[in-house]
């Protein structure tokens, strides 16, 4: 009888530890679950609102963090079940593997936040080399590249990449004899067809759209960064505890 009381009292002490554990991954897995959510629902928003003129970038920087940060919210979804899945079996597997994928996916919101503020870091000396040239050069050339550089202009209140001087040493207005336009109809504060033949400062923004398309990117950038950055180390927190529950689950005997 007193031999066997330290012993149920033991096994009730590791019953109440594991239950708590169990408890304490559900909880953060739901968190976590909830932040693979935000994650994806931001890099969607980014990819559709922010990414409009992501071609005009001249790097690949932009889209690789805004597709990784969609990858990571999705691999969060899954990983979420898989980690509920875990604790409620008992599966010491799953929880191992629920733990691995929690420090794999630390390290991708890591490299995501880190990617972002280092663009953000050098976007405006890389737009001052690259914007002037993709415009000067592929203006009604290449439908897609025009179409973003028409867009930009008539949203960002801007002409050129600089100024509206820009235009006059562009490829399409050097080759094409028979436009009378000094800049593309896009620069004109009331657009219509044709409205860029006079380069009055009362009928084009004489102001360059990289200072603007600097600041938007930077913006997007900032949201990427600091909410990889911000919530990477969460995922610690759920490797320690879903460790410690697969210390606590001990393997479970099946007789055939």
């Amino acid at each position: 009888m007193m031999n066997g009381q330290p012993r149920n009292r033991r096994k009730n002490q590791d019953l109440c530890g594991k239950n708590f554990l169990k408890f304490v991954v559900y909880v953060f897995t739901f968190i976590f679950w909830l932040t693979g959510c935000a994650f994806l629902a931001i890099g969607v928003w980014i990819l559709f609102v922010k990414h409009s003129f992501a071609s005009l970038l001249g790097n690949s920087t932009f889209p690789i963090a805004t597709y990784l940060m969609i990858g990571i919210g999705g691999f969060i979804v899954v990983t979420g079940i898989m980690g509920c899945a875990g604790a409620r079996v008992e599966n010491r597997c799953l929880l191992v593997l629920y733990s691995v994928f929690l420090l794999l996916i630390f390290l991708l919101e890591a490299i995501s936040g880190v990617l972002a503020y280092m663009y953000e870091g050098i976007i405006r000396e890389e737009l001052s080399r690259s914007l002037n040239d993709t415009m000067m050069k592929n203006y009604n050339y290449d439908a897609h590249l025009t179409t973003a550089i028409d867009d930009m202009q008539q949203r960002f209140l801007c002409c050129g990449a600089v100024s509206f001087k820009d235009w006059q040493k562009s490829q399409w207005l050097r080759e094409d004899r028979n436009t009378t336009n000094k800049a593309p109809d896009s620069c004109c504060m009331s657009y219509s067809q044709g409205c860029a033949i006079s380069d009055h400062p009362s009928n084009i923004y004489y102001r360059g759209c990289s200072p603007r398309l600097a600041q938007y990117t930077k913006e997007s950038l900032m949201i990427i960064g600091g909410v990889g950055l911000g919530l990477c180390c969460v995922q610690i927190f759920g490797v320690i505890f879903s460790c410690c529950l697969v210390r606590k689950i001990k393997d479970k005997v099946y007789k055939y």
